[in-house]
């Protein structure tokens, strides 16, 4: 499978399927075991029925099924719900009510220890658990009383559901959502027009060097791992996403390489413009040196003798750019499947798990969900990188950052 690339803006869900790529045929379990084996703008404002489509499963479930699981107390409250599966039982409820049709119209023999068949909520369990725990699958299947290769179906079977039913999830914004968006970062520390914030970070792979094959993952930083680009909004929301290139390429050729960079090059998206201040000011997202300075996208000023107004610019990009930054740390904090060292995973497979985890991500804010409020506020997603650094500077981009920085020296307070 070749890397997803986002739709960059574009108001199309349904990617394309892609032929494999013969580098990445080496294949392990899902996502990191070697076994061998209708638009949602704000889910706030919308009734859970409306969502749902049906009526939430039966309530007693997870009383039932907590006293299956090995070493877990029976309890039905919502708090001790959290704290195994890390979002709300509402959250849960509304997943489930995505993969439904999916799950359901594929007849599985898949089953327990004990020779119960999965119900709809018990290959969810076990998908969840698989991805926000990052635990092996022999962890999962001891936990949930099954067989290695039952939590690896069960856990692909989820992500192929979420792949088609959660994109929903993870969209470019309407011109209306556009708007609330520039209106919080501009909140942030005063970027005017501001419409997202780029970073990258790295998922790590655990890959025997002895087959030349895994080479092309082998990155500067002597580490295995394949790359994941984000454009966030203010609320951390994944708006736009790129994954499935090797670690070894650079911010700036990633960038290159999506649909994002083609389309905001060529005018469709991030073209709107605003009067601020008695100057017109583009649309852009803001990101670190790691990325080329263009007039869409903002990067702060290089070097030690800056003059005061390009300093105060770099303090206020800075803060705004941090949102990109928390959002990766929570994310694989969040879904710590992504987190650490995967062994030997199916590269074919991880960028689309990559994927459904940036879903998974996204609707545990659109459900206004408790348990993001337990997840520190961290912003170091990428230890052991250094900082990349390119010297790209489109003269159109300078002139939008020169004109902004004068604009907020002069509304600095006296």
């Amino acid at each position: 499978m070749k890397p997803y690339k986002g739709e960059g803006g574009t108001t199309q869900q349904q990617k394309k399927k892609k032929k494999k790529k013969k580098k990445v045929r080496k294949s392990g379990g899902c996502g990191g075991e070697g076994d061998g084996d209708n638009d949602v703008d704000d889910c706030s404002n919308v009734p859970l029925t409306a969502l749902w489509g049906v009526q939430p499963p039966c309530s007693d479930w997870w009383d039932h099924f907590s006293k299956r699981i090995s070493g877990h107390p029976a309890s039905g409250k919502s708090r001790d719900f959290r704290s195994f599966f890390r979002i709300s039982r509402r959250t849960f409820d509304y997943i489930c009510s995505l993969v439904t049709g999916n799950l359901l119209k594929r007849p599985t023999n898949l089953a327990d220890f004990n020779g119960s068949n999965l119900s709809l909520n018990d290959q969810v369990a076990v998908a969840l658990m698989r991805l926000s725990s990052g635990k092996s699958l022999q962890s999962i299947g001891d936990l949930f009383r099954m067989n290695q290769s039952s939590v690896s179906q069960t856990t692909w079977r989820f992500v192929e559901a979420m792949e088609e039913k959660g994109l929903v999830h993870l969209s470019w914004p309407s011109e209306e959502e556009m708007q609330r968006i520039k209106e919080k970062f501009e909140k942030i520390r005063g970027l005017p027009n501001c419409c997202g914030a780029i970073d990258t970070t790295h998922i790590l792979m655990n890959l025997p060097m002895v087959d030349p094959a895994n080479d092309v993952w082998f990155d500067k930083e002597k580490k295995c791992s394949m790359i994941l680009q984000g454009v966030v909004d203010a609320d951390m929301r994944f708006r736009d996403v790129v994954t499935g290139w090797p670690g070894k390429l650079s911010d700036v050729s990633v960038l290159r390489s999506s649909s994002l960079f083609e389309l905001c090059n060529n005018g469709t998206t991030l073209n709107g413009k605003r009067l601020y201040e008695g100057a017109e000011i583009g649309e852009y997202v803001v990101g670190d040196l790691g990325f080329p300075l263009l007039p869409w996208l903002l990067t702060p000023y290089k070097g030690k003798a800056l003059l005061g107004l390009e300093r105060e610019f770099n303090k206020r990009h800075y803060a705004t750019r941090m949102v990109a930054k928390r959002a990766l740390a929570r994310l694989k904090d969040m879904w710590k499947i992504i987190e650490g060292v995967m062994w030997m995973p199916d590269r074919n497979k991880l960028p689309r798990i990559i994927l459904v985890c940036c879903m998974l991500h996204n609707i545990v804010i659109d459900m206004e969900d408790e348990a993001q409020d337990e997840v520190p506020l961290a912003f170091d997603h990428d230890p052991g990188y250094r900082q990349q650094i390119c010297d790209e500077a489109d003269q159109t981009g300078s002139s939008l950052r020169e004109k902004l920085s004068l604009i907020l020296a002069e509304n600095l307070p006296p």
